[in-house]
């Protein structure tokens, strides 16, 4: 009810968001822990959602992203964010839960719950967020039989796997090209090198690895803030600002809740308020009020 009706089915929409993966555009995909971010994200213009893990362990939980998010948790967020956007989801199932049996549940689970892309990594489990220190990687091996066993686990072969390495941070560079290398033999539909450390990096991951290629930018992060037509010129297809809005929101809110703590009078920066007709056009209120008018009874 609360989002415009499709006349194609979610199959025909997953392969659109396939082929337009395939352009290599830099597309920016802003991040979500939550429905009403991800409704703020499709009123700004944006085409693709992402569902952040560590946005959700963030906003949710109210921990850091140290792998303490449940699959229930996450597959809850992702049926409430599919059920109010038809906006493409990627989504962010870190380890995938486990193992490879957990992971091939994790895969049918989330692509039931409306996903169009799961991104998959290759840290032991628990996993720490990408630009954290004293993270650590599966064997190769191991990681390669993950991905396979999350390929042949989806419903709809147009639903995309990408598949991320950790392995710059720890065994440098070349080892984490080597792996995506692997990981593109295993079946993933594109791959994410997390942090690399400079522009030279980016480069070289967009125009060695065959298939389409996911770059992170992190505020205060590893990898260098690079511009989207940059990113667009060295060939990545998407382009995550994954905990952005999550960042702007929290500065928000410090920033307005420290003044009315201090001076008890909000009245000083309802600037920086969305006002009440604002806040309910954002969660279509009138949408709800029109289908309460239909079905009330007389």
């Amino acid at each position: 009810m609360a989002k415009v009706k499709q006349l194609q089915s979610l199959a025909e929409r997953r392969k659109e968001f396939r082929q337009m993966c395939k352009q290599r555009n830099a597309v920016i995909v802003p991040g979500a822990g939550n429905a009403l971010t991800a409704r703020i994200i499709e009123d700004a213009g944006f085409d693709v959602i992402y569902i952040t893990g560590a946005g959700l362990a963030n906003t949710l939980l109210g921990v850091p992203d140290l792998g303490l998010v449940t699959l229930t948790e996450l597959a809850s967020t992702v049926s409430a964010i599919s059920e109010i956007t038809d906006k493409p989801l990627i989504v962010d199932i870190d380890t995938g839960f486990g193992n490879a049996l957990n992971a091939q549940r994790t895969m049918r689970v989330i692509e039931r719950a409306g996903a169009f892309a799961v991104q998959i990594e290759d840290q032991v489990f628990p996993k720490k967020c990408g630009h954290f220190a004293g993270k650590a990687v599966i064997p190769l091996d191991e990681a390669v039989s993950k991905i396979e066993a999350v390929v042949d686990a989806r419903e709809d072969h147009n639903t995309l796997v990408i598949a991320r390495t950790d392995a710059r941070a720890i065994e440098g560079f070349e080892s984490a090209m080597e792996r995506a290398e692997a990981f593109i033999k295993a079946g993933a539909d594109m791959t994410f090198v997390e942090a690399p450390q400079s522009e030279e990096e980016l480069r070289t991951i967009a125009s060695r690895l065959s298939v389409p290629q996911v770059a992170n930018m992190v505020v205060g992060g590893k990898t260098p803030l690079t511009t989207k037509a940059s990113l667009h010129e060295m060939g990545f297809s998407l382009v995550l600002y994954a905990n952005t809005p999550l960042q702007a929101a929290m500065r928000a809110m410090s920033d307005v809740l420290k003044v009315l703590h201090d001076d008890g009078d909000v009245g000083r920066v309802t600037d920086k308020l969305a006002d009440f007709e604002e806040r309910q056009r954002l969660v279509s209120k009138d949408e709800y009020d029109a289908a309460d008018a239909r079905y009330s009874v007389k």
